[in-house]
């Protein structure tokens, strides 16, 4: 299984490319929840800090402002948001 990827502070060219401001927009408050990915989900953090565990490789991965991030198909992980998270997201 593929890794949390992570690409911080992209150019806001390569963020115009992606069309990540036509993106939804996804909130959720300091918690911490199990979650599993049906499909990839591309995400770029607007505001927050999250720590992202993967449930049976790899380790946790920090995730906050400016990440564009990539959650592969099929895994398993453990959400701890540490600040309130604002994220426009993508699946598929």
């Amino acid at each position: 299984m593929s890794e949390i990827q992570v690409e911080e502070n992209p150019s806001e060219e390569r963020l115009r490319q992606l069309g990540v401001r036509d993106w939804p927009i996804w909130t959720k408050e300091v918690s911490e929840f199990p979650w599993y990915y049906e499909e990839e989900e591309t995400c770029y953090i607007l505001e927050g800090d999250v720590l992202v565990t993967p449930k049976d490789e790899g380790e946790p991965v920090r995730i906050g402002v400016g990440d564009l991030v990539v959650f592969p198909q099929g895994m398993s992980c453990h959400w701890e948001i540490r600040k309130a998270v604002r994220k426009h997201y993508k699946f598929g």
